[in-house]
């Protein structure tokens, strides 16, 4: 059976890059997996096995969004760490049968350098963007050489897109990260609460110390709540949050702002905060609106039909210059209030946005529009397993076409 090497550069990409895994695991290949940033924590919690010794940055490898990312970056020691993970990948190339690179430029050209048959899920790059995709050199002559077997996009615009561009096929076969959160949940359920009319989703990021200050951010947006929406009954608040992100931290930085923690739940007068972990499918699902400060947990938020309300923050990942682009990446289903990072007039008009969306009629189908647009529909990491297989040789499984 053929070997294959999953090549990745994020935690959004370790994500699909482990969901592509899992289905051409099922098909009976043999895989393993080489994170250049972070601990592949995706990868292991599918039960692939990561290659090497890892190590995590603050960063999570989206430095390039800020001067003070790419700091904090040589300072941390990151592009050392990025060399050793790329020498890494030189001594082993050689076992596997076929590279997958998800991601951007370094994985593509890494995978290039390495001589072997290479697949690529381009999940970094969109023409939304710029309505025509400005490729880094030399990521386009990579992806035209004969060495890249298949290119996939992360949507249909970008498909036609590059197929001029690189006189070859690029297909869209959909975002494997969106397969997660279609998997079905339990109702959120709150003991001895009222049943209430809608739910306002916190997803506040899964970097520490970053999730922190964003979480502290989101409580004071939530102060600033109309009165009438500051009642359990009225609108349910839910807070995904990452193991990391303890009690014990969630207190320290809650008290200082006013909220006292009661049990699993923050409270500041009339206003309750469930705090939840391990559910972030359900609360995404679930929600009615969600007040966001991250990229991958967006996006799949996007695929699911829902409004997002951006937050911007300090960085290093989520700043006011990744959310603008992510607005372009994302199109109308995303919101995002005036006024700078942290300032009086931003939490204000922020919260002041939440009951405007909330009230839109057709909002929830204009954005269930805009998330086919956007993302597409589910399958897409059995649909590129399905290519992979047949370019090694193996019949594809049988599943619906996309779109």
């Amino acid at each position: 059976m053929s070997r294959i090497l999953l090549l990745s550069n994020g935690h959004g990409e370790d994500l699909s890059g482990a969901l592509i895994g899992q289905e051409l695991t099922a098909r009976g290949f043999e895989l393993a997996a080489l994170p250049l940033v972070g601990h592949g924590q995706a990868y292991k919690q599918a039960g692939l096995p990561v290659l090497g010794r890892t190590r995590e940055y603050s960063t999570g490898g989206l430095g390039y969004t800020s001067h003070l990312g790419r700091l904090t970056e040589i300072v941390q020691g990151q592009l050392l760490y990025l060399l050793r993970r790329l020498a890494l990948l030189a001594r082993v190339a050689g076992r596997y049968d076929l590279v997958v690179v998800v991601g951007d430029v370094i994985p593509v050209l890494a995978g290039w350098l390495m001589g072997r048959p290479v697949v690529t899920y381009l999940v970094a790059y969109s023409s939304h963007y710029e309505g025509r995709l400005r490729l880094p050199w030399p990521c386009g002559p990579c992806l035209a050489s004969r060495r890249f077997r298949r290119v996939f996009s992360r949507d249909a615009l970008t498909a036609d897109d590059l197929s001029q561009q690189l006189g070859r096929p690029v297909s869209f076969l959909g975002n494997p990260f969106l397969d997660r959160v279609l998997e079905p949940s339990r109702p959120l359920e709150r003991p001895g609460a009222p049943r209430t009319a809608q739910r306002l989703g916190l997803l506040p990021g899964s970097r520490l110390p970053e999730a922190e200050r964003n979480l502290a951010l989101m409580l004071q947006v939530l102060d600033r709540l109309p009165a009438p929406l500051q009642h359990s009954e009225t609108l349910a608040l839910e807070a995904a949050l990452v193991g990391e992100l303890s009690l014990e931290r969630i207190q320290a930085l809650a008290e200082p702002l006013g909220w006292e923690l009661q049990g699993q739940r923050l409270r500041r007068g009339p206003l309750h905060l469930q705090l939840r972990w391990g559910q972030f499918a359900a609360i995404v699902q679930q929600s009615d609106l969600l007040l966001s400060m991250t990229g991958t947990a967006a996006e799949q938020a996007v695929g699911l039909g829902k409004p997002v309300l951006q937050l911007p923050g300090f960085g290093p990942q989520f700043t006011p210059g990744f959310a603008e682009a992510q607005r372009r990446l994302l199109g109308p289903s995303l919101f995002c209030a005036e006024g700078a990072p942290g300032s009086q007039t931003n939490l204000r008009a922020s919260a002041q946005l939440i009951p405007r969306l909330l009230a839109e009629p057709d909002l929830a189908e204009r954005c269930g529009r805009n998330g086919q647009v956007r993302i597409g529909s589910g399958g897409g990491a059995a649909r590129m397993a399905d290519q992979i297989s047949a370019l090694l040789g193996l019949p594809a499984q049988a599943l619906p076409p996309h779109g």
